[in-house]
């Protein structure tokens, strides 16, 4: 399956994690991608993995909380790919603290990082994307932006902007061509969730060392199968960018093995 032969796409957090997995699905199905992220070695570990794909791979050292560093990537990126048909929005960092002991810097961090970033990478990618060919973007919401996930207000905040951002952008850009989705995913695997990320952009949740662990019983994975790997939200967002998504516009779509009903 090449659906993304001739599609050129750009995903951040792409040195671990989701965005790691995005970049290698891309890959594998024939486009041409940029990974960005704000660590090199991350960067380099997904290269590695590429394999016979590298040649169609880039790298790219980016800081989605800096505007500077975000204005240089992405036109970076563009010129790389010689145009843009796809953005992928995966990088993003997770928190987690009593929310009457969270600092006012690290509120704003978490927003920064997740919600303001994104903003800024979609805003210098889209004159690109107008001109591209079917452009998509998906960007990367969370269950926690819906459902309630203890000790993770900065976080879920950050991610429900990022859903209503989506809907925002998906009518706003309609009739220019333009379709944005969001990804909920929840239950997975990845750097983000069990902090064995290279980067600051994805950086494991550490629970208070006194969390009431009883509140996170009804966030197991209905299917009984445990957390899924990355490859899992990876294939619904290669889906979702792709021709096969062409109807699917201001929506989003929960990938949490029925964790919440």
């Amino acid at each position: 399956m090449n659906r993304y032969e001739g599609r050129r796409a750009l995903v951040t957090g792409g040195g671990s994690g989701i965005g790691q997995a995005t970049v290698l699905r891309m890959l594998a199905e024939g486009g041409g991608v940029v990974a960005a992220d704000i660590s090199e070695a991350g960067l380099e570990d997904t290269l590695a993995k590429a394999g016979a794909d590298a040649g169609r791979l880039t790298t790219l050292v980016m800081d989605i909380g800096d505007e500077t560093s975000v204005r240089a990537g992405v036109a970076a990126a563009v010129e790389a790919l010689g145009g843009l048909d796809v953005l992928v929005n995966a990088a993003g960092i997770l928190r987690s603290s009593h929310t009457h002991e969270t600092t006012l810097d690290s509120f704003e961090q978490v927003v920064r990082i997740n919600l303001t970033g994104t903003f800024l990478v979609i805003r210098e990618a889209i004159p690109a994307l107008l001109e591209g060919n079917g452009p998509a973007v998906v960007n990367f919401s969370s269950t926690s932006a819906m459902f309630a996930h203890p000790y993770m207000a900065a976080y879920a905040a950050s991610k429900g902007g990022i859903q209503s951002m989506t809907h925002a952008l998906a009518a706003e850009y309609a009739r220019r061509g333009i379709r944005f989705t969001a990804v909920q995913p929840g239950s997975i695997s990845s750097g983000m969730t069990d902090g064995t990320g290279a980067s600051r952009q994805s950086m494991g949740p550490g629970l208070p060392e006194d969390a009431d662990m009883s509140l996170f019983m009804k966030l197991a994975p209905a299917l009984g199968q445990g957390f899924a790997g990355p490859e899992t939200v990876a294939g619904v967002v290669a889906m979702l960018a792709s021709e096969d998504g062409a109807f699917i516009t201001g929506t989003e779509v929960r990938i949490d093995g029925g964790t919440h009903f």
